[in-house]
């Protein structure tokens, strides 16, 4: 008797098998949650005024701070490596948050300028330049959809441009401002000394 085993269609029920049971698992969590509706009305107000205020680029420096922050510290409490790569980490750590949360911030917010700029109203006098991002049917420009079309279209727009940044300015600017804070803390131990 001759038994054929076939091991790619054992690999895809391990794989499925294991899908499955991250699901079951992740629904098991969401059902576990109560379901909660916000009433109060001011909570329900400051929710949407803060969604209709901040852009992606606020989002952005929020990120930073809050990254800023934490991750810093968890770097400096890594006890599984020597001392001298515990400071360089927190140095490249720093440098990369600063690094891309001010580009993030800058060309987001450019963007969103740009797009504001090149999304006039359909009138007459308006030049076909200033309303290349308008929709074909936009009457009123004044419109909270309109707006935050705006700062969705600036978003994409620099998302497309920072996919160029990230190698062009964050790069060269965290190694730029990793070095200068590695000498830093270098000459900060050396007068300790």
């Amino acid at each position: 008797m001759i038994i054929f085993i076939d091991l790619g269609e054992i690999m895809r029920i391990s794989r499925t098998s294991v899908v499955n049971l991250y699901h079951n698992a992740q629904q098991r969590v969401l059902n576990w949650l109560p379901n909660t509706e916000c009433k109060n009305p001011k909570t329900t107000q400051f929710f949407k005024s803060t969604g209709e205020n901040i852009s992606s680029a606020e989002q952005r420096l929020i990120l930073g701070a809050s990254a800023l922050m934490s991750q810093p510290f968890i770097d400096a409490h890594n006890r599984n490596v020597d001392e001298k790569t515990r400071k360089v980490s927190v140095a490249r750590t720093i440098a990369k948050i600063i690094a891309g949360t001010t580009t993030g911030f800058l060309i987001r917010k450019g963007c969103i300028k740009g797009i504001k700029a090149l999304s006039k109203p359909n009138a007459a006098g308006v030049p076909a330049y200033k309303r290349f991002f308008t929709p074909n049917n936009i009457k009123d420009t004044n419109t909270d959809a309109f707006m935050q079309y705006r700062n969705a279209m600036g978003t994409i727009v620099a998302l497309v441009v920072m996919m160029f940044t990230n190698f062009a300015i964050d790069a060269p600017l965290t190694k730029f401002l990793t070095n200068k804070l590695v000498n830093k803390q270098e000459d900060k131990d050396a007068h300790t000394k």
